[in-house]
């Protein structure tokens, strides 16, 4: 008699565990009003395209400040350390305006581009970075005529897919 009240309790104590196992399905939310809005405006090309230059432009600015400081002046030996200390802080300011100047028509042009080719293509995928990195290295390139234009487009558009992989965004 205890083996069949021993059987049962396991029966039913492994029935409970098999509930409790089970995910519960939880519903599906629908987004609000406020980020339906918060979508919309960041799908904006021209919104993306700004807050990218804005953000490329303070990313060039610090690494403009960090490369500034490693410039050694070529008269070291002759100068005091007040006159080092204001040619590294100008040197600084020189090359943190020029890099975030950089960044910033770097970060603008990709983003733009991008974006404007994936809602001209209606797809998601690789060939936009391709296209954006070709057309943001030619931009930044082109003074230098259209071989450097070719060079730029092809080397950009490489070192967006070698970072689009690095990321895994497609797959």
């Amino acid at each position: 008699m205890a083996t069949t009240s021993d059987s049962e309790s396991s029966t039913s104590s492994s029935s409970s565990s098999n509930e409790a196992q089970k995910p519960q399905i939880e519903p599906l939310r629908l987004p609000t009003i406020e980020e339906i809005r918060g979508q919309d405006i960041w799908n904006n090309c021209a919104v993306r395209s700004v807050v990218s230059g804005v953000m490329g432009g303070g990313l060039g600015f610090f690494m403009g400040m960090f490369l500034g400081a490693l410039d050694n002046p070529l008269m070291q030996e002759e100068m005091t350390a007040r006159q080092q200390f204001v040619y590294t802080a100008k040197q600084m300011g020189r090359r943190s305006l020029n890099s975030a100047k950089t960044f910033a028509v770097m970060g603008f042009v990709f983003s733009a581009a991008e974006c404007v080719v994936e809602k001209a293509r209606a797809k998601h995928d690789m060939t936009n970075t391709v296209v954006a990195g070709c057309v943001t290295g030619g931009a930044i390139s082109a003074r230098g005529g259209p071989k450097a234009a070719c060079v730029g487009c092809a080397g950009f558009a490489t070192f967006s897919v070698l970072i689009e992989k690095f990321l895994e965004r497609y797959e």
